[in-house]
């Protein structure tokens, strides 16, 4: 009856917000009662603007009610924390399948509380008793109930065994020692567990020292990781800048041999083009020349010819071509020469030095990169299947369809506590850790930020320190009508592109490749991300602000 009185009071002092017994309890104008946290909490995911509701009665009350805490009911949760509030029901103390019986109830039998090695029985708390009060019985050895006391009978006579064979090292009875062990090193099991237990100290204390030097080991290693991770990134740095000023010095010199040999073009073709200009000018000073001599040789008049002919017959001296310069055509062939010769050099020199850099030399396997696909059926290939974990959903998250998709909802949705939850953000990730290469799609509306996380993402804090893309844990894609924007480590890129309500994501772990595509009738890059992933990756919804945004995992088939 005590139980059914605990057991009642016990839904009577529950939260039905958090499903939990009362903390802090307060009674608000209508009657009911809520911890005072969730009822808090409850009311400030509200639109501030609308009155403030019961969650239970839906009653409304402008203003906000002010909250204190109910003291009898405190007193009351207090109370029977003391008498044994978190009791279970009478159906937790029956034996069940796997449980321990009691040996001595009659009828329904109780879960046994403790086993004797001296009667081999186990008792309930109510048949114990007499071990704790009879003298006698008080010398008997309680252990944990167990169902394995059969163990301790000896199979041939029946009977206790209570001695340890050394020579055959097994547990014997008394009738043993004196029949098939006669003559063998015998002692009390006591004692041989006293000898053993001492040896079982020095194998624990010895474990614990492998233990400790093989996390050293592990320790050496994660460190060994660590720096050539470091000296790496420094040498990919390093050798991205080598290979960057060696590119913009070759280009240099490019544009210097171009800009000579054009320069070399614009003399001669002036040079030339100014002595076929003299020469056209010629031509015409000789025609104009001819015309007039033979308007001459046509005069009647003898005085006129013979006081003309003299000034029009005169012919200056005619514009010698000069040769042509066979300079001008090997200066042009000498320069395309000399950068052929630069190039067989540099050529050389690189497959000369190349060997000494090449991790193949080294005994490291490089393994060649796959190209990325290029059609969404080649995309497709690499489709995984995701669904949402509920245990990290903010509790304005609604998860729907099979935990695919997430609506963001104006009040808050009856999650468990959970230490994977999201307390601040309105963010979700996946239940799967995706490496390889892995495609997924998401259907968007209103305000969505589309990321991929560490699994050790802050669940709460900050912004900087929780929020998708705001921190070097996430790479967030975030969707607005009519635009885009990137963000990682709290540096954000706008992003143009064809507006979709479909977006693809496309993550090759192992190539440190992350890329978002806008879906429509074809693939259209957004942004893609090359980094060096540590981690298995979660994907994740952000719905920021949009009461009834949505994110969705498509179905891809």
């Amino acid at each position: 009856m005590a139980q059914q009185v605990i057991q009642l009071n016990q839904e009577k002092l529950s939260c039905s917000i958090c499903l939990d017994l009362l903390k802090e309890p307060v009674t608000i104008p209508c009657g009911h009662s809520y911890c005072m946290s969730c009822i808090k909490k409850y009311w400030d995911g509200g639109d501030q603007k609308k009155t403030h509701s019961c969650p239970q009665c839906r009653q409304s009350f402008t203003p906000r009610p002010a909250l204190v805490k109910n003291i009898m009911f405190a007193e009351l949760v207090e109370e029977l924390k003391k008498v044994g509030l978190q009791a279970a029901s009478p159906d937790h103390f029956y034996a069940g399948p796997g449980d321990v019986a009691c040996d001595f109830c009659t009828g329904r039998k109780l879960k046994a509380f403790k086993s004797c090695l001296v009667c081999l029985a186990s008792y309930c708390e109510q048949h114990l008793q007499p071990h704790y009060d009879v003298a006698l019985l008080k010398k008997h050895t309680l252990v944990k109930a167990t169902s394995k006391l059969e163990q301790n009978i000896c199979s041939r006579h029946d009977e206790v065994m209570k001695i340890f064979c050394r020579t055959d090292q097994q547990c014997i009875c008394y009738l043993c020692s004196m029949d098939e062990h006669k003559g063998h090193d015998t002692v009390s099991a006591v004692a041989e567990r006293a000898e053993k237990q001492t040896e079982l100290g020095v194998s624990r204390q010895k474990i614990q020292q492998r233990i400790q030097s093989i996390k050293k080991d592990v320790k050496v290693l994660q460190q060994e990781v660590k720096a050539i991770n470091i000296s790496s990134d420094k040498a990919v740095s390093k050798s991205e800048k080598i290979f960057t000023d060696l590119i913009r010095l070759i280009e240099k010199r490019r544009s210097e041999v171009k800009q000579q040999i054009r320069s070399h073009q614009k003399t001669e073709v002036s040079r030339i083009t100014e002595l076929e200009e003299k020469l056209q000018q010629e031509i015409t000073e000789l025609r104009r020349k001819d015309t007039d001599l033979a308007q001459l040789s046509h005069t009647e008049d003898h005085l006129h010819f013979l006081n003309n002919y003299s000034s029009l017959s005169h012919l200056s001296e005619a514009t010698r071509l000069p040769s042509i310069n066979p300079q001008s055509q090997q200066y042009i062939e000498d320069v395309t020469a000399a950068v052929s010769r630069v190039r067989d050099k540099l050529q050389a020199v690189l497959n000369e030095e190349w060997g000494k850099v090449s991790l193949k030399n080294a005994g490291v396997e490089v393994l060649p990169l796959q190209a990325e696909p290029k059609t969404r059926a080649e995309f497709l290939r690499y489709s995984q299947e995701i669904t949402l974990d509920s245990n990290t959903a903010h509790t304005l998250l609604s998860l729907c369809g099979r935990n695919r998709k997430a609506t963001l909802m104006s009040e808050d949705q009856l999650y468990p506590s959970h230490p994977d939850r999201f307390l601040e953000m309105w963010q979700v990730l996946s239940k799967e850790g995706l490496t390889g290469r892995c495609y997924w799609e998401v259907k968007w509306s209103g305000i969505v930020s589309i990321a991929v996380a560490y699994k050790d993402i802050s669940s709460k804090g900050t912004r900087n320190e929780c929020g998708f893309g705001y921190n070097d844990k996430s790479w967030a894609l975030r969707c607005y009508s009519g635009s885009y924007e990137f963000r990682h480590n709290n540096n954000c890129t706008s992003i143009s592109g064809p507006q979709s309500s479909r977006i693809g994501v496309y993550l090759d772990h192992r190539a440190g490749t992350l890329s978002f595509y806008s879906v429509t009738g074809t693939m259209t890059l957004l942004h893609r991300v090359q980094t060096t992933f540590t981690q298995p990756l979660y994907s994740g919804f952000w719905l920021p602000s949009c009461i009834g945004g949505k994110a969705e995992l498509c179905e891809l088939k």
